[in-house]
C-alpha cells in the first residue's frame, strides 16, 4: 500500500531552508491501522500530504497504491487521490447544506460536472450516502443543516464523507483534537470499525499516547521529521511511547535502541 525509502521534503532555500521531513523510511501493508505520534512540527501532516499527492517530495522514493509520488504527473496525483478518503481535524463540512448533502459531495470526484443541490446528485449517489450516515449513526439527521450538529457529529458526517470514494487508502490528520473525550472515543471507535469491516488500510496522525496505543495496531514515531519509532502496539507501553514528547531536544541518531527507526522496511 505504501513504500517510503530516505523521502525527504524541504521547504525554502539558502539559510532559510527548512526540512520537513528527512530520510522517512517504512512500509504500510494492506490493512494496517497506522497511528503517527510526534510534537507538534514533527512532520505528521507533512507526510499525510506526501501520501495523498498534494506535495512532491525534494528527495528519496515512494510509492502509495503503486503511483511514484515524485515521478507522477499532476493528472496521475489528481487519480490517486481519488482513490484516498482524507478526514481532516477541520471538519470542512459546508454548515448551511444538509448532512446528506455534504456526504453525497464525496462522490463529486467521480461525477461530471457541478452540483446544484442534493437533488442533482443520481439517486445511486443519495442512496449511497444514505447508508454512510447510518453506518456513522447519524441516518436521523440526514436532512439536518450541518452547522446545526455537534462537533463529534460533524466529524462523523466528514467521515461518511470521505467514505464515499470507496477509498483504498483511509488518512486523517488530528481527527479528534478539537473533540471532547467521549466524542473522540467514538471517533476512534468508528475509525477502527471501518477499518476492520472493509479491510482498509489507515494512517492516523494523533497526540493522545493512550489512544493511540488502544487503537493502532502500529506507532510510527516522529521527532524532528524524523522516524524514531516503528513498533506494534503489542511490543511497546505507554511509558516508551511518551518518550517522544519528553526527550523533545534528543538527537533522534542516538536514541536508544528500542526506540530507533528499523533497519529494515515497515
Amino acid at each position: 500500500m505504501i513504500r517510503l525509502t530516505g523521502l525527504t521534503k524541504r521547504f525554502g532555500g539558502g539559510p532559510d531552508v527548512r526540512t520537513a521531513l528527512d530520510q522517512v523510511s517504512f512500509d504500510v501493508t494492506g490493512g494496517e491501522v497506522v497511528a503517527l505520534l510526534g510534537l507538534s512540527g514533527s512532520g505528521k501532516s507533512t507526510l499525510l500530504a506526501q501520501l495523498n499527492g498534494l506535495q512532491r517530495p525534494t528527495s528519496g522514493t515512494g510509492t502509495v497504491l503503486g503511483t511514484d509520488l515524485a515521478g507522477t504527473g499532476d493528472a496521475g496525483l489528481r487519480e490517486l487521490r481519488r482513490r484516498i478518503g482524507f478526514v481532516f481535524q477541520q471538519f470542512h463540512l459546508v454548515g448551511r447544506l444538509t448532512v446528506l448533502e455534504n456526504v453525497c459531495t464525496g462522490a463529486l470526484g467521480s461525477l461530471r460536472g457541478p452540483r446544484l443541490g442534493l437533488f442533482t446528485y443520481p439517486r445511486a449517489i443519495r442512496e449511497r450516502a444514505l447508508d454512510g450516515l447510518e453506518r456513522v449513526g447519524l441516518a436521523g439527521h440526514a436532512f439536518q443543516r450541518a452547522d446545526t450538529l455537534s462537533g463529534g457529529q460533524q466529524q462523523r458526517v466528514a467521515v461518511a464523507r470521505s467514505l464515499m470514494q470507496r477509498p483504498e487508502l483511509l488518512l486523517a490528520d488530528e481527527p479528534v483534537a478539537s473533540l471532547d473525550p467521549e466524542s473522540s472515543a467514538q471517533i476512534m471507535r468508528l475509525l477502527r470499525d471501518v477499518a476492520d469491516q472493509g479491510r482498509l488500510t489507515v494512517l492516523c496522525s494523533l497526540h493522545q499516547v493512550d489512544v493511540a496505543l488502544s487503537w493502532a495496531d502500529r506507532i510510527i514515531g516522529l521527532r524532528q521529521g524524523r522516524v524514531v519509532m516503528d513498533l506494534a502496539t503489542r511490543d511497546i507501553d505507554r511509558a516508551e511511547v511518551m518518550r517522544l514528547y519528553t526527550e523533545v531536544g534528543a538527537d533522534p541518531a542516538v536514541l536508544p535502541a528500542t526506540v530507533a527507526p528499523p533497519t529494515g522496511t515497515g
